[in-house]
């Protein structure tokens, strides 16, 4: 493919180019697939012919019971040894993981999960970090100070007291909230007089 300098000088390759390009290119990977695979069978064949020796079968049934023995040892060898392979890769991904770890930690891109909001009493808190033995009981109401509110008596005072006990009583909706507010007035102004 040529590339030129500018776009409108750009040349287009042909269809016949590009389809020739691209049987050049599934021929040659058909030739490397090919060769891996003939490759792979060797290697199968002689992983066989080193490890696992012809078979010879005796005629008596003693040496039959002896080559059986033989095939149980090899048999309890090999799976010993891949015992000792997974326990090898086991560690070595325990490793790797505590590795990665200590690389995120060194990094710092570790980000803190967002805590979920639980709503809790510090009684269940107190229960929750000491355990269940410990009976411990935490009433925060209980240690605050009471405050009691100091009501002074005086006539314009009362007039609060009077119109704010009294405003249930007398239920006000609309053009008449102006009217009832006039008779609680004069009700309240009657009651300070008398005082």
């Amino acid at each position: 493919m040529v590339i030129a300098s500018s776009s409108h000088d750009r040349k287009k390759m042909t269809s016949s180019r590009r389809h020739h390009l691209k049987s050049l290119v599934l021929s040659i990977s058909k030739g490397i697939l090919e060769k891996e695979s003939i490759q792979v069978k060797v290697d199968k064949e002689n992983y066989m012919s080193e490890n696992c020796p012809p078979l010879s079968l005796p005629g008596s049934t003693q040496e039959l019971q002896e080559l059986c023995k033989k095939l149980h040892q090899q048999i309890d060898k090999v799976d010993e040894e891949r015992y000792d392979l997974e326990a090898k890769v086991a560690k070595s991904n325990k490793e790797i993981e505590d590795l990665k770890i200590k690389v995120v930690d060194l990094q710092g891109k570790f980000k803190k999960p967002a805590l979920k909001k639980v709503r809790m009493s510090a009684d269940a808190m107190l229960q929750a970090l000491l355990g269940s033995k410990h009976k411990v009981s935490m009433d925060l109401r209980a240690n605050l100070k009471q405050v009691k509110k100091e009501v002074k008596e005086e006539v314009g005072c009362r007039f609060r007291k009077v119109f704010v006990s009294a405003w249930p009583c007398y239920p006000f909706h609309g053009n008449n909230l102006q009217s009832g507010l006039y008779l609680v007035w004069t009700l309240l102004s009657a009651r300070c007089a008398h005082v």
